[in-house]
């Protein structure tokens, strides 16, 4: 008996029920994702095939992460997109789309122009936000037109849309404000000034101006809190799309506080304007050039919930402000590198509007030099080069997928999308890299060739009053300057002067990890 007991208890103590149990679950969790993934591999070949994959010796898409990463850190996103295009696609007669597998979750890549046309716009209702961005982003967007898709959007959309009404983006006084707050910080006799500071300021004074109707003042008060708050909200938002999928991992020890500041500085605004529309009488709706109709003041007439309003606002200062202070930087940026283009630029400035007579909104229009310049800063570097999207329902995509490129992409329900705002040149003109506002006296994009502002229903609403704001206060400095020196060896970059692949993904790689510094010379 004793016998019998002994050698049970052995058999228990070698092979434990809970680690039968285990082997089970295990066993059912592999067997259940095998099915899962056969199941989705039919379902892509039913719609297309796969486009070229990102490999790797790491596993979980790792290999990628690194890569990526390193591209980052050393200035080189463009030539790392590039050259893995030309990598995975070089037999493809369009090699400009790319996947990968990061965490079991596929990412597609493209820079393919029927791929972006169809992504926004003939395959519109296919891809949106989705859910995942939105609950990524919800605490601090809300259910804003940058957050939402479907209905939810369409109805965002026709309210903002009188605020970007031609009439109200042609109004130049409000740059006018603001460019004179800006030109006394650039007037130091021929000392070096650093361009990201100022201009995330400059911008977002004028981005609070059209939005809520208010002045900041942060040229004038450097250590201005909501802007110090709204910085840092933006420096955390880079990082948490830098991260993913590990973006858990970023702290959010100030987060909190510096959106609860945000929001404790709007809502007096807020309800002040809510009070003014309650009190006035019915059908004395201002007009859209009344200067008093702003983003905030369209969006109170269609609803006062405060949550409503604060959504709307915070997503419009940010749009306002980041991507426009960075075209702002580059721009300065190469126009410092390229004297004879500021040379060029001047002698247009005196030519059509002199040199101390304030620029008209249509005059703006008809400068073929200074044109060339915004449009050159925006192809190289575009204000929004990735718009991540999500498949909302089983479709295809064009090309990417065969032996030479050109057949159909399977994307299934819940695949990341990235469309790059990437401008491929043909031959004849200079290179790619290149900056060179000269190409564009002869060269003419194809349709959705060139998209900096992104295309179809969801194109960017800002994008005329970006044009005439960069249009408006380039205009105006150099009225009063004539030539503009590269200073960064200064902080010990001056190698990054001369790195023909000096580009990244989502923003200046110089202004975040670093400055970028020039010198305004009358």
């Amino acid at each position: 008996m004793f016998s019998t007991i002994f050698s049970g208890s052995i058999h228990l103590l070698y092979n434990p029920p809970w680690l039968w149990l285990f082997f089970a679950v295990a066993g059912l969790w592999l067997a259940r994702g095998y099915v899962v993934r056969v199941r989705n591999e039919a379902k892509i070949k039913q719609h297309g095939g796969r486009a070229p994959q990102y490999g790797g010796w790491l596993p979980l898409g790792l290999s990628f992460l690194v890569d990526f990463r390193r591209a980052v850190t050393t200035d080189e996103t463009l030539k790392f997109w590039n050259d893995t295009f030309m990598r995975l696609c070089k037999s493809h007669e369009s090699p400009y789309t790319a996947e990968t597998t990061i965490a079991g979750q596929r990412i597609i890549i493209t820079a393919d122009q029927e791929n972006v046309k169809a992504i926004l716009a003939t395959q519109f209702d296919d891809f949106g936000k989705g859910k995942k961005f939105r609950d990524d982003w919800v605490d601090m967007l809300g259910h804003s037109i940058f957050n939402s898709d479907g209905q939810a959007w369409h109805e965002a959309r026709t309210r903002l849309r009188p605020v970007f009404h031609r009439e109200r983006v042609s109004d130049l006084e409000c740059f006018e404000r603001h460019v004179q707050n800006l030109l006394p910080l650039l007037d130091t006799d021929g000392q070096t000034v650093e361009l990201k500071d100022l201009f995330l300021r400059f911008t977002l004074d004028v981005s609070a101006d059209f939005t809520l109707g208010v002045s900041l003042d942060t040229l004038k008060t450097p250590l201005n809190r909501f802007a110090e708050s709204f910085e840092r909200l933006r420096h955390w938002k880079i990082q948490r799309e830098r991260s993913k999928p590990f973006k858990f991992l970023v702290p959010r020890s100030r987060y909190q506080a510096d959106l609860d500041y945000i929001e404790s500085f709007m809502d007096p605004i807020i309800m002040e304007t809510v009070n003014q529309i309650k009190a006035e009488k019915a059908g004395e709706a201002i007009h859209k050039k009344d200067p008093g109709f702003n983003l905030l003041r369209a969006s109170a007439e269609v609803s006062t919930n405060r949550r409503f309003l604060r959504d709307e606002l915070i997503t419009a200062l940010f749009a306002g402000r980041d991507n426009t202070a960075m075209a702002f930087t580059w721009m300065l940026y190469e126009l410092a590198r390229h004297p004879d283009v500021v040379r060029d630029l001047r002698r247009e400035i005196e030519a059509q509007i002199g040199l101390n007579s304030e620029p008209g909104y249509k005059t703006l229009k008809d400068m073929k030099i200074l044109s060339n310049i915004i449009n050159e800063t925006l192809r190289l570097y575009p204000p929004v080069p990735l718009n991540t999207r999500a498949c909302l329902k089983d479709t295809s995509l064009p090309r990417g997928g065969g032996p030479l490129g050109n057949d159909p992409i399977g994307v299934l329900k819940g695949t990341d999308i990235n469309p790059e705002a990437y401008s491929p040149v043909p031959e004849g003109f200079p290179p790619a890299d290149e900056w060179c506002p000269e190409r564009w006296n002869n060269w003419f994009p194809k349709p959705w060739g060139f998209v900096p502002f992104h295309g179809g229903p969801r194109f960017c609403l800002g994008q005329q009053l970006v044009l005439v704001e960069m249009s408006y206060t380039l205009v105006r400095l150099f009225q009063r300057f004539s030539r503009l020196e590269l200073r960064m060896d200064e902080v010990g970059t001056a190698e990054k002067q001369v790195n023909p692949w000096l580009r990244r993904t989502s923003e200046p790689e110089l202004v975040e990890r670093g400055e970028v510094r020039v010198a305004f010379l009358r």
